[in-house]
C-alpha cells in the first residue's frame, strides 16, 4: 500500500460567515450556525459525494474550487496531491453572501495541510485563505468562530476576536438568484468623499463594541453604510426594501451579508423571530418570495472542529 493511502481520514466543519455587516467593509464579519461538512480519506482517484445545498455543483470532479487549490497548494509546496474520497453535506448557498467560497478555501488548505503533512499554524492557514480570498474578514470568521474584525499587513493578518452576544439572532434572507463578488465589487467607486469614509469610520468604531458589550440599541447605527451598500442597491434589490426596518419590528440591525445579494437582519432574541420574520414578508410582498434563513451566531470555528 502506498504511502498516500496509509494516510488518516479527516473530518471537517466549516461555518458559514457574513461579511462587512455594513460599515466594516472588508473587515469584519461573524460566524453563522450553518456549515459546510467534509469527509475525506486517502484514495487511489478522486470521488466526490454531495448533499444539502448546490449538491450538483459541489459533486462536480472538474472547476472545483476545492480540489483546484488542493492540487495547487501541496504542488508549490513540493508535495504529492494524494486523491481523495471526499463526502459532503453542504448548507452554505453558493453565491449568496454567506461564505460560501471562504469556506471551500479553507476547506482544500485543511486538507492540503493534512494530506500533505504540511505542518501549517491556524494563523499561516488564515492568512493563504485570505490571499486566496482577497481579503481576510470572511476567512477570520470562519476559521476562528464568533464576530471578527481584521487588518491585513502584507500577508500577515491580524485579527480581534469577541463572542456574539448569545441572546441575538439572525435571520438571512435569501434571494433566489446568487450574485457574483466580482460583478458586486465591480459597482464600487475608486474614490470616497471624506464626508462618507468618516460616517464609516463613526459607524464601524461601534459596530466591534456592540457585539462586545451586547449593546443591540447600538446596531442600527453601527451597521449604518456609506461605502458600498448604496452602489449595490441597484443589483441587490432586497436591500431598499428590508434596510429601512432596522430599529423596528424587532430588529436591530441590517445589512448586505458580504458582498450580497443576501441581506443579513439581527434581532435582539428568539421572542422577536416571528415579528421580524412578518415584518421582513410584509416589507417584500408583491415583490419577491425569498428564504428565511433563522440562524444562531457560531462561536467556534473551523479550527475548533477538527
Amino acid at each position: 500500500m502506498s504511502e498516500g493511502l496509509q494516510a488518516n481520514p479527516v473530518r471537517l466543519r466549516l461555518p458559514a460567515s457574513s461579511a462587512n455587516l455594513g460599515s466594516g467593509f472588508d473587515a469584519a464579519a461573524v460566524a453563522l450556525d450553518f456549515y459546510l461538512e467534509i469527509e475525506a480519506a486517502p484514495a487511489r482517484e478522486y470521488s466526490i459525494v454531495a448533499t444539502g445545498r448546490d449538491r450538483e455543483r459541489c459533486s462536480r470532479l472538474e472547476n472545483n474550487l476545492i480540489l483546484e487549490i488542493y492540487k495547487g497548494l501541496l504542488k508549490s509546496n513540493g508535495r504529492p496531491a494524494i486523491p481523495m474520497a471526499i463526502r459532503m453535506n453542504n448548507e452554505i448557498p453558493l453565491g449568496m453572501g454567506c461564505g460560501s467560497s471562504a469556506a471551500g478555501r479553507l476547506a482544500a488548505i485543511a486538507l492540503a495541510v493534512h494530506f500533505g503533512r504540511l505542518d501549517w499554524s491556524s494563523e499561516r492557514i488564515v492568512e493563504e485563505a485570505a490571499v486566496l480570498e482577497g481579503h481576510p474578514d470572511n476567512a477570520a470568521a470562519c476559521w476562528l468562530g464568533g464576530f471578527v474584525t481584521t487588518a491585513s499587513a502584507g500577508r500577515k493578518v491580524h485579527i480581534a476576536r469577541v463572542e456574539p452576544p448569545a441572546e441575538w439572532r439572525a435571520i438571512v434572507v435569501l434571494p433566489t438568484e446568487p450574485l457574483a463578488t466580482s460583478k458586486a465589487r465591480a459597482v464600487l467607486p475608486a474614490n470616497y468623499s471624506r464626508a462618507d469614509v468618516v460616517a464609516n469610520i463613526q459607524s464601524v468604531s461601534l459596530l466591534g463594541l456592540a457585539f462586545a458589550q451586547a449593546r443591540g440599541d447600538l446596531l442600527r447605527v453601527a451597521m449604518r453604510d456609506r461605502i458600498h451598500q448604496p452602489y449595490r442597491a441597484s443589483i441587490c434589490p432586497l436591500l431598499g426594501c428590508l434596510l429601512p426596518l432596522a430599529g423596528e419590528q424587532g430588529i436591530l440591525g441590517a445589512a448586505l451579508s458580504g458582498a450580497g445579494p443576501s441581506v443579513l437582519v439581527i434581532v435582539g432574541n428568539e421572542g422577536s423571530v416571528p415579528q421580524a420574520a412578518a415584518a421582513i414578508r410584509e416589507a417584500m410582498k408583491g415583490q419577491m418570495k425569498p428564504e428565511l434563513k433563522v440562524c444562531r451566531f457560531e462561536s467556534k470555528g473551523a479550527s475548533q472542529f477538527l
